[in-house]
């Protein structure tokens, strides 16, 4: 199929849930894409943070290939040896000591708000709040879009479950006064991807972490776009200086290959008892060979000692560009997350980049949003940076 027949039969046949760039991609690798018509592109995008790894990684295509001719899928009620596997990876290289697999981010929040509202009824008393930040996403099921702190995903969902509470995203003092005896939990992104890759202050985090322990409330991190050496360490936590009680994962888990996970320290997971939580697919053979390959890509000495090399490149050859273009107002980032706030909207740079063969991303309307491969080369992040320029000084 053409590029032009893949978008109308989509557009014919599929919800309308999405508004999505025409461009049908058939093939990638490394950080290129390929469409269906044969034009190549440079992918700043990663497909929102998932193919970490780029595209077609030869280990983590080998893994899948090697567990899909000897089993797809097994039960989760027997044993599964990758399902192990990777959930002994993610404890060994995490302050947690249990997982919970699922399909998904959203799941694996919804699996975090369950488990911490389980763990506040164990206590007793009525610990069944969960606090998060204004600007924050924390996914798409009536429960996690009722915890995102952003109205426009709500609209047209009421009546949304109870037991949600807002505050403003780097407000110590907000959180002093939201966090009580009734807060089961406070989730947060330690750095909001949708919000705009929005950074906090550096006692953001060690404060709330402080306010939990203080008043015996759960700090849960959803890392699931910050996660997997999305910000040149492992897990985004690691360079904050605190441990959280919970932290929830997916997207780059298994470089493209649909799951989610929760981590938990062993005395809250352990409230979770058989039946009371549970996924069909959640930890499948293929997704869980996956995420072995990829947690033992990224793990590999000098590995992310690379993903911050680049990410550092990649932010000294943007913020040259907020004195030279005058659309942009700031640039900033974290790692290989990198966001360019602009005067205006960002949907039309978007599609102007996407003309010249660069796949970038617009959120919270001003904010181009800038996620790319951890293989990308210093070269291809210039010829990026040419285009962007290109583009911003129209």
């Amino acid at each position: 199929m053409t590029t032009r027949e893949i978008i109308a039969t989509a557009d014919q046949r599929l919800m309308p849930t999405y508004a999505r760039n025409p461009v049908a991609f058939v093939r990638g690798d490394g950080a290129r894409l390929w469409d269906a018509d044969g034009r190549e592109y440079l992918d700043f995008f990663s497909c929102l943070s998932v193919t970490n790894l780029g595209h077609a990684p030869r280990a983590v295509v080998d893994a899948i290939g090697a567990q899909a001719s000897r089993l797809l899928h097994v039960s989760n009620l027997h044993y599964c040896e990758p399902q192990a596997r990777l959930a002994e990876l993610l404890c060994a290289h995490s302050f947690a000591d249990r997982v919970f697999f699922c399909n998904s981010g959203a799941e694996a929040n919804e699996a975090a708000i369950k488990l911490a509202r389980r763990w506040g009824h164990k206590l007793g008393g009525n610990r069944t709040e969960i606090v998060t930040a204004l600007g924050s996403f924390h996914g798409r099921t009536l429960a996690t879009l009722t915890a995102t702190g952003q109205e426009k995903v709500r609209v047209g969902f009421q009546p949304l479950p109870d037991g949600f509470r807002y505050v403003p995203y780097d407000a110590v003092a907000a959180l002093d006064r939201a966090l009580g005896d009734t807060t089961a939990a406070l989730l947060l992104e330690p750095i909001q991807g949708e919000g705009g890759v929005v950074m906090p202050r550096a006692e953001y985090l060690a404060a709330a972490r402080r306010l939990c322990t203080e008043r015996g409330v759960l700090l849960a991190l959803d890392e699931v776009q910050t996660g997997m050496g999305r910000t040149g360490t492992l897990f985004a936590y690691e360079q904050t200086g605190i441990v959280p009680d919970m932290m929830t994962l997916a997207k780059a888990l298994a470089s493209g290959i649909p799951i989610g996970a929760l981590l938990a320290r062993d005395e809250i997971a352990q409230v979770f008892g058989p039946g009371a939580h549970g996924s069909t697919f959640g930890g499948n053979a293929v997704a869980t060979a996956a995420g072995v390959a990829t947690m033992e890509t990224l793990t590999a000495p000098g590995f992310l000692a690379r993903v911050r090399e680049l990410g550092a490149y990649f932010l000294a050859r943007l913020k040259p560009l907020a004195t030279r273009c005058a659309a942009v107002v700031s640039v900033r980032g974290h790692g290989m997350m990198l966001g360019i706030t602009l005067r205006d909207p960002g949907a039309a740079v978007v599609d102007a980049c996407l003309a010249r063969g660069l796949v970038i991303n617009c959120t919270a309307e001003r904010v181009l949003r800038l996620l790319p491969p951890f293989v990308v080369t210093e070269a291809e992040i210039d010829r990026g940076v040419a285009i962007l320029e290109e583009v911003l000084q129209r």
